[in-house]
């Protein structure tokens, strides 16, 4: 070889044997193929999401919830507003889980007088279950009495969850509930969404004063009392789906756009920004194409918690009588209704409970899962 690394055919010609080796040009050297398939990032972050088995099942038991919102209201032939009111506060009657002695349909009936009992009128043949607890008052034999509610009552078929106050089936209204509550929830949060990150990457973007007076803004705003706002709404709109979603978008916007202009503060000045700079692409572009992109986890992370958050707090305001109004129930809604009748009737209360205690569990271990699964400093653990 020359000094100068250009190939020599007289150096080529003097080296010994034995440093040379004959291959033919169908044989040219190759690299060595990779033993395992790329990971990508996503493919990563759904990786370690699956090893996280109680994000995996607060998965299913939310895609559950949502099928059963979708479809569980007809499931039976009863409306949501159908009122029967002689079939008023029956017991939970499940089918399925009777020979189990679970949601029979029975209730204990107190203080009945013993003489009564006999009388096929009051107590059609059937409906007596035991006779319990009998004593004397002022020379009057009585007892406690375990009926099943449904032959003394007349019901022909059975309420899965029962019925409130008003005959309604609470299969149905719980169900639909549920729906009305997540369509609340999912929409406030996509706007919550949208507008926190047009707003957030704006201030994160530009900095300087255009990022004071914006943040400035939303400390103005997240000032205002939200049950105040929420007051403002009602008395001007009235009662209703755009009050409550509005309600709940006032300020929960706030929290996503200061996640976004801390992302951006982080990923502006990277060396794949200020190449695409250098090459004149739009503002718009880098903003929305190339730094959002690489703040996907926190946002997803956020997204998913703020959902629960608005849930509850739609719950909260129906509870004290600023959410939507009858006949269309929430779980708020009818947890409101229900606390009135608590120490009567308690599996009112428990049913949408029970939901509203599922969501939330379940939306926070699911949150948990992706912002562990969208840390960059956790890939290829």
């Amino acid at each position: 070889m020359s000094s100068n690394d250009v190939f020599d055919e007289k150096a080529m010609s003097d080296m010994p044997s034995e440093f040379l080796e004959r291959i033919q040009i169908s044989e040219r050297p190759k690299d060595a193929e990779l033993q395992a398939p790329a990971v990508g990032y996503f493919r990563d972050a759904l990786v370690r999401f699956v090893s996280n088995k109680a994000s995996v099942v607060a998965f299913f038991i939310i895609c559950f919830i949502i099928f059963m919102a979708i479809l569980g209201p007809g499931m039976n032939s009863f409306g949501f507003n159908e009122q029967n009111v002689s079939l008023r506060n029956m017991p939970p009657k499940i089918p399925l889980l009777t020979k189990f002695g679970i949601a029979q349909g029975y209730r204990v009936l107190e203080g009945r007088q013993v003489s009564f009992l006999t009388d096929t009128d009051r107590y059609p043949e059937g409906s007596i279950i035991t006779v319990f607890n009998r004593r004397a008052v002022n020379g009057v034999e009585i007892a406690d009495v375990k009926v099943d509610y449904y032959k003394l009552m007349g019901a022909e078929k059975p309420y899965w969850f029962g019925t409130d106050y008003l005959g309604r089936d609470y299969w149905t209204r719980l169900w639909r509930g549920v729906r009305v509550s997540l369509v609340i929830a999912f929409v406030s949060v996509v706007t919550n969404l949208i507008i926190g990150i047009i707003y957030g990457a704006i201030a994160g973007y530009y900095g300087g004063a255009v990022d004071m007076v914006m943040m400035r803004i939303c400390e103005i705003i997240q000032a205002f009392p939200r049950v105040a706002g929420v007051t403002l709404f009602i008395l001007y709109f009235g009662t209703g789906l755009f009050s409550i979603i509005m309600s709940l978008v006032i300020s929960g916007w706030i929290g996503t756009a200061r996640l976004v202009r801390a992302q951006f503060y982080r990923f502006k000045t990277r060396e794949f920004v200020l190449a695409a700079r250098t090459m004149g692409v739009r503002d718009s572009v880098i903003m929305f194409r190339h730094i959002l992109p690489n703040s996907l986890g926190p946002i997803i992370t956020r997204t998913m918690m703020a959902v629960p958050s608005a849930i509850f707090t739609e719950s909260f305001l129906a509870y004290i009588g600023l959410g939507l109004q009858a006949p269309e129930p929430t779980l708020g809604v009818l947890l409101s209704d229900a606390q009135k009748v608590l120490l009567n009737y308690p599996y009112q209360s428990l049913f949408p409970g029970l939901v509203i205690s599922a969501l939330m569990v379940s939306f926070n271990l699911f949150a948990n899962g992706l912002r562990d699964a969208f840390d960059p400093t956790l890939r290829g653990t």
